[in-house]
């Protein structure tokens, strides 16, 4: 490979004057093609496992699914050179997938008539994991730390070497009107090379990106075809035209029609989702009941040298005349404790507000979450001594309780209000631990499989249809094409 034969190209002109302050506002003015952006390239994930298995299959990348995979790459171009990935115009960018000349930031991709299927399994996450370290720095990966000069704080700046350099260019454009041409040849080198390993990991090509920095607004690609084309070697024909049918008819790709392949991979995405947790609800209606009926989570391990362990407070949200909502939902509840040998434990369900009374002035700790399965506490400080919580003046402080020594279970019916867990010593003494698991009937879970499932299969059959159609109404447009070209 000679240094202007990659097959990805991408050119850029600056433009100028640039407005000096309007860079300020553009993230505002952009957020309409971020939006769309996103559920593009959604639709671009999704295609390009399409074109994996094509491939694989095939050896050709479907050139309908190419078609949308460039102008997928060639919309992000167009508004990153607008944006902050290059601030290199002030002229809005279009809302086209197809190739606009009259832009200042333009992309093309030579399509590949063949593809090795073996690259195709290891060139998006293997071959290419050497440019990912590199494109990790320009976009995000570059860390620059600094002293503020007002009190020496650190601060960090994290945007990576593009965002680096544009942000340069920005205040250079504010105070002088004028972006430095050595700044925008190197954002337009480094823009180049992260464009042209999103074109290899997206499968469009079997050629390795260059190590190498193409400065400049022209691409060497552009430049090389240009020459080809305009002076053809001294005494060799011109290359024919390449046959109609292998050339994509103008602006193939309507509105319509990519509306409707991304409306496909939105729910195709959904589908799977919807899919995945009725799997999910199979496995646990199925595999992770007890002989009791219960779902039971693992053994967890909670201790403090304080006076009680309590839980955040859990909500239960039940609707005027719905009272069977939580037990419909949940069943019964049974959370079980067991003591280290040759001590006792108790563990309660209570109000919120009547525990905390309970426990005002007295310190406990407050499960906030559990990370890497280990717990992690927020603690509380009083000044004062806990009484036993088996025998308190109150009789309904505690929906249900259990204490004792070695394992004690806990059985509670859910009802509407907030609801706290605690783990004590019978005593009320300090120093708790216990081993603790959690588990639920949850009576609902065998119906929600079903609804999950005939949810996620319906949404799959519509994603699917809505992709064929899409994809299929290229190859249609093309072959109306080559035969009016024909006549």
């Amino acid at each position: 490979m000679t240094r202007s034969t990659y097959p990805v190209r991408v050119d850029a002109v600056l433009d100028a004057p640039l407005n000096r302050g309007l860079w300020l506002v553009k993230w505002l003015a952009a957020i309409p093609h971020f939006i769309v952006l996103m559920f593009l390239w959604l639709s671009f994930a999704v295609l390009s496992v399409v074109a994996l298995f094509a491939i694989l299959f095939t050896g050709r990348y479907p050139r309908t699914i190419f078609d949308f995979n460039v102008g997928v790459l060639r919309w992000s171009w167009r508004v990153a050179f607008y944006a902050y990935g290059a601030l290199g115009t002030d002229r809005y960018p279009p809302f086209t997938l197809h190739d606009d000349p009259d832009y200042p930031a333009r992309l093309a991709i030579d399509y590949p008539e063949h593809l090795s299927r073996g690259l195709a399994l290891v060139k998006w996450w293997l071959l290419a994991i050497p440019h990912y370290l590199v494109v990790g720095i320009f976009l995000s990966g570059g860390i620059w730390v600094a002293n503020e000069a007002a009190d020496g704080a650190p601060w960090i700046w994290g945007g990576g070497l593009i965002g680096l350099l544009v942000l340069i260019a920005a205040v250079a454009l504010l105070f002088t009107g004028r972006y430095p041409r050595d700044v925008f040849d190197l954002v337009l080198g480094l823009n180049r090379w992260v464009l042209r390993v999103a074109a290899y990991a997206g499968l469009m090509t079997d050629q390795y990106p260059p190590f190498r920095f193409d400065l400049g607004g022209q691409d060497p690609g552009s430049a090389d075809l240009m020459v080809r084309e305009t002076h053809p070697r001294a005494g060799a024909e011109a290359p024919p035209p390449a046959p109609a049918e292998e050339r994509p008819p103008p602006r193939s790709w309507s509105a319509g029609r990519t509306v409707t392949v991304v409306t496909g991979s939105v729910l195709l995405v959904m589908s799977l989702g919807f899919i995945t947790a009725g799997i999910a609800a199979a496995v646990a209606d199925q595999g992770m009941r007890d002989d009791d009926g219960f779902v039971t989570s693992g053994s967890e391990t909670f201790s403090t040298d304080t006076y009680a362990v309590a839980t955040e407070s859990l909500e239960v949200h039940v609707a005027t005349g719905v009272d069977w909502l939580p037990q419909g939902l949940f069943g019964d509840v049974r959370v079980t404790a067991t003591a280290p040998a040759g001590s006792e434990v108790f563990v309660g369900v209570g109000s919120t507000a009547q525990v905390e009374d309970y426990l005002a002035d007295v310190p406990h700790v407050v499960l906030t979450a559990m990370r890497d399965d280990d717990p992690v506490y927020r603690d509380v400080t009083g000044t004062g001594e806990a009484t036993a919580p088996t025998g308190q003046v109150d009789p309904d402080l505690w929906a249900a309780q259990a204490s004792g020594p070695g394992e004690q279970v806990l059985t509670w019916a859910p009802e509407g209000g907030d609801w706290t867990l605690v783990l004590m010593n019978p005593t009320g003494a300090a120093d708790v631990a216990a081993d603790v698991t959690v588990g639920a009937e949850l009576p609902a879970l065998g119906a929600a499989m079903v609804v999950l499932l005939a949810i996620g299969g319906t949404l799959l059959v519509i994603a699917v249809a809505l992709l064929v159609g899409g994809l299929l109404a290229g190859r249609r447009t093309r072959a109306t094409h080559a035969n009016q070209a024909a006549r």
